[in-house]
């Protein structure tokens, strides 16, 4: 009994030194120590634990998702003022982590028995007239993905649907009719008519490869399609061959590719619908506006993620209903503080940025938002003189278009314009001087391999083509030689001293002739897709200055072409034409058969017209299409600048705490 009795009394100084010298839970301790039931040492970036067992350390905070199930009471008193309701979230909060959904067992019925969260609904855009009156979009919210869905064709009785014999094959990537190369790739029948029968899950976390064949096939598309016109002036290539790796760790990044390879594919192949390229859309832009009220978040990824999203935009049909992001892009690169002498990741944006809104500036008459005079490009022309550096020779005759395109904006005649005085005059001459100067010492200033290497005339080919063949090599230069012959035609249209001399007046004729036929030539013959874009834009400002009509023939066969290569909807660009040519609509309904005849091909988006316009008495009539104000300063970018009291992600935007232009690419 003693002894029992002298056990159980101990000293409580002996008791507390005791429990003193118990180790300490870990609080800030590896997962992997955790894992293996071992004290962490805490130590950074690798614990000693994991160094002996040559063991990966891995950091981060666990949560513990628990499945509990929430039901209404049975009675819930009423009252006069305010109502109670219980929601749960668990199921949204846990969807953000990796596997924390998976924790949870599957609901009966609704969307999410398939495992999918449900999103909240965010207020739908309202584009009543704002692209005309009031054309700053920045401030608009993104409207939920079933907005998209159900608002998509304003007469749904005309889409087209999948023959069930072709569902039942295997679907080539591009239509009977289209030249892409990467026709030859395959994707199972189910895979596209099941899109509207199952929900859409993007991928939200991050994966070593893409093993899912639909996602392959939609980076694929982005990679050999649409990504090579996006780096036609970078030459790291970086949307083609860098960031699709990168993305495979960038859940938002990566459904931004999916969703522009999506979308190429319902361009070219009608056998896909949209709803899968508005999926990885709506995706992405969630992804993307969550990230934005992150202050601590990576300032280059989202302004990658959202130039990228800029381009499915432009991508879209009905591109003036969805501008989500082409002045959020602007904005974030702003942030990032890309200019021309960035490099890397954000040189590519700056550009890919700065080149689309120039080609919309050239189609609207608008002039340059960001003005070239603060993209800090370097206009000596006695550096950079030697092969290799094609791209800065690109982006110096970009600086000069973009003047060409400002100048010939403000010549735009407005009724408050003050008359035509000598001195006004004079100075707008010198002006335009000062850009043909320009040009010509470009021209003379080149390297010699933005020379052409061969050069045809008309006589001496095979093709039967009325334009010369002049054969580019590399793809910045097939650029940059565009872009020169563009401003050129441009300038031989904008001359204010031509009304005043008949001899004035034949030369700049002479000019935008000579310059026409060649850009003619240049987009006739080359073979690379990954010019379309420029090629489409430049072409229709040519085709504006020939007077021939065979000419003008053959240039509607290019512009056909490069629909069948591409998809796009260049319906506008042939009736501008034909407007601008003066063609009436019994002269162009007994021409384009003959065209058709010569060039089975060409006709392609002339028939669908026709069809459209022939079954056009059994549908609503189409809203009267507003012409976009001219000689202006491009709206949908004017403001495009957190700066601005209204400024893009109006709701979501919070500025980083962090120095902007970090990343975590492993690339520059």
């Amino acid at each position: 009994m003693a002894t029992k009795s002298a056990v159980s009394t101990v000293p409580s100084d002996i008791a507390t030194a005791a429990a003193a010298a118990r180790p300490k839970r870990v609080r800030t301790g590896c997962l992997t120590c955790r894992e293996r039931h071992l004290k962490c040492d805490e130590g950074l970036p690798d614990c000693q634990n994991c160094k002996k067992s040559n063991r990966e350390c891995k950091r981060g905070v666990r949560l513990n998702f628990i499945d509990t199930t929430i039901k209404n009471p049975p009675i819930t008193p009423p009252t006069e003022e305010w109502d109670v309701v219980f929601q749960d979230e668990s199921r949204e909060i846990a969807s953000e982590y990796r596997g924390g959904l998976s924790r949870y067992t599957a609901l009966e019925g609704g969307a999410e028995a398939e495992g999918n969260v449900v999103l909240k609904d965010e207020p739908p855009f309202d584009f009543s007239d704002a692209m005309i009156q009031t054309p700053v979009l920045a401030h608009q919210q993104l409207p939920a993905p079933q907005t998209y869905l159900q608002n998509m064709d304003p007469y749904p009785g005309t889409a087209q649907r999948v023959p069930d014999q072709a569902q039942e094959q295997h679907q080539r990537h591009g239509s009977a009719n289209s030249d892409t190369t990467f026709s030859g790739h395959t994707l199972g029948a189910a895979s596209v008519s099941s899109f509207s029968k199952q929900t859409l899950t993007p991928p939200s976390e991050t994966r070593e490869t893409l093993t899912d064949p639909e996602e392959l096939l939609f980076m694929q598309v982005f990679v050999e399609e649409v990504g090579i016109w996006m780096d036609s002036m970078d030459p790291y290539k970086h949307f083609s061959r860098l960031l699709p790796f990168d993305s495979l760790g960038e859940p938002m990044l990566l459904n931004a590719f999916l969703a522009c390879g999506a979308r190429h594919l319902t361009l070219v192949n009608p056998a896909y619908q949209e709803d899968k390229a508005l999926h990885y859309y709506d995706s992405a832009t969630r992804l993307l506006l969550r990230q934005l009220q992150n202050p601590y978040r990576d300032t280059v990824i989202c302004a990658t993620t959202a130039t990228i999203l800029n381009v499915y935009e432009i991508m879209s049909e009905r591109a003036l209903q969805r501008m989500n992001h082409i002045a959020g892009a602007r904005a974030l690169i702003k942030e990032c503080g890309w200019n021309a002498n960035s490099v890397g990741i954000g040189a590519a944006c700056f550009w890919l940025n700065v080149g689309l809104e120039l080609l919309s500036c050239l189609h609207f008459n608008w002039q340059v938002a960001w003005s070239p005079d603060d993209w800090g490009v370097d206009m000596d022309f006695s550096r950079e003189t030697g092969s290799g550096r094609e791209e800065i020779w690109t982006h110096r005759i970009m600086w000069i278009l973009a003047r060409v395109a400002n100048f010939r904006s403000s010549t735009t005649p407005r009724p408050t314009d003050p008359p035509q005085d000598h001195m006004r005059l004079q100075s707008r001459y010198e002006e335009w001087k000062r850009l043909k100067d320009w040009c010509d010492a470009w021209d003379n200033s080149v390297p010699r391999t933005m020379q052409p290497l061969g050069h045809l005339f008309p006589f001496q080919q095979t093709s039967k083509s009325l334009f010369p063949e002049v054969w580019l090599i590399k793809r910045a230069t097939v650029v940059a030689r565009m872009f020169y012959h563009t401003a050129m035609c441009l300038l031989a249209q904008t001359n204010p001293m031509m009304a005043s001399s008949q001899q004035d007046m034949q030369e700049m004729q002479e000019m935008q002739m000579q310059h026409a036929r060649e850009l003619c030539g240049i987009v006739a013959h080359v073979k690379d897709r990954g010019v379309a874009s420029v090629a489409l834009r430049s072409l229709a400002h040519a085709g504006e200055c020939l007077v021939s009509r065979a000419e003008q023939e053959e240039v509607i066969t290019i512009v056909n072409k490069i629909h069948k290569e591409t998809g796009w909807r260049i319906q506008f660009v042939i009736d501008g034409l034909i407007k601008t040519w003066g063609w009436n609509d019994q002269q162009q309904q007994q021409q384009m058969p003959t065209i058709m005849a010569q060039h089975p091909n060409t006709g392609q988006s002339y028939q669908f017209q026709q069809q459209t316009n022939g079954t056009a008495t059994s549908l609503p009539p189409a809203p009267p299409a507003k012409s976009m104000p001219s000689g202006v300063v491009n709206p949908m970018l004017a403001r495009a600048d957190f700066g601005n009291a209204v400024h893009p992600y109006q709701n979501y935007y919070v500025a980083p705490n962090h120095p902007v232009g970090q990343t975590q690419f492993n690339h520059y």
